[in-house]
């Protein structure tokens, strides 16, 4: 069609719709109400760190499992998005979402400031204490704690805590692991007195170490919520929130809870405070060592 038939034909439309009335506005297509998500029809990518039980964790044939595998599953469920689970050492979770090599993570992650800085989070799925794993011998005392060596997993809330409480105090040295596996595993042989934990991870340890083991003294609520990371402004936020909103709302949530962590889930919990007090009024006594 040559340019003098276009003009021709625009004109015969305008002056058809002026005939018509053309200062009324033009019907406009009815749409479903219903928006849709932006993981919908999707392909997700989602990273998890595979060696934290039972939060995540691969199997000996290479299947990644655990709790935050089966609510990512279920929300993937809810917003209609095909998602494949992919694992990632802890330290490159978040680089590896910054540099779009994922969609999400759910790691047993906690919302924290200096995180909410790099990346936005959902709504908690889930919310933990921390405890102390030790020897049930009488040789490790929250109370007096001096002259330890002490463990917990980098970059979690755990290591914040006691790096910040304990470390080159009294004597004290912090010593952190790339896993808690490993700072369990050091906690066996001897090489650290006690281990500073999330009490779900420390207790599905005790499940199969629990021989002269146990958590030692009150567990400390240090408001550790756990949600998914996903990158500054994504829209996969708001389906994440809905959708754990409806999970919570039909109980499934609560389902993967009991299933995975038994009774252990919603433990009866001492404040911080308290706890910090505590430990300051409690007089000195001479180090205990092993």
């Amino acid at each position: 069609m040559n340019a003098f038939t276009k003009f021709s034909l625009s004109l015969l439309t305008a002056s058809t719709l002026v005939a018509c009335g053309g200062d009324k506005p033009a019907d406009v297509p009815k749409t479903d109400a219903t928006a849709p998500q932006a993981g919908e029809g999707k392909s997700l990518v989602i990273a998890t760190e595979a060696n934290y039980p039972p939060f995540n964790n691969m199997t000996a044939d290479g299947k990644i499992v655990g709790f935050d595998v089966d609510v990512i599953n279920a929300v993937c469920a809810e917003i209609k998005a095909n998602c494949d689970i992919v694992a990632q050492d802890w330290d490159g979770l978040l680089p590896g979402l910054l540099t779009n090599k994922y969609d999400a993570v759910i790691a047993g992650m906690s919302i924290t400031p200096e995180r909410q800085a790099q990346v936005d989070f959902s709504e908690p799925y889930f919310s933990n204490t921390i405890v102390w794993l030790s020897k049930t011998d009488g040789s490790f005392d929250p109370s007096n704690i001096k002259n330890l060596v002490l463990g917990s997993q980098r970059s979690t809330t755990g290591a914040d805590y006691i790096t910040q409480k304990y470390d080159g105090k009294d004597g004290n040295r912090v010593q952190l692991y790339d896993t808690y596996t490993n700072s369990y595993l050091d906690l066996k042989a001897g090489r650290n007195h006690a281990v500073m934990a999330e009490k779900v991870s420390a207790m599905d340890w005790l499940k199969q170490n629990g021989d002269g083991f146990g958590l030692v003294g009150d567990e400390i609520d240090n408001n550790d919520n756990l949600g998914i990371a996903v990158r500054k402004g994504d829209a996969l936020k708001a389906d994440f929130d809905k959708a754990l909103a409806t999970l919570k709302a039909n109980g499934r949530l609560a389902e993967l809870e009991k299933q995975h962590f038994g009774d252990t889930a919603k433990p009866a919990v001492v404040e911080p405070a308290d706890t910090v007090k505590a430990e300051e009024s409690a007089t000195a006594e001479p180090a205990k060592s092993e």
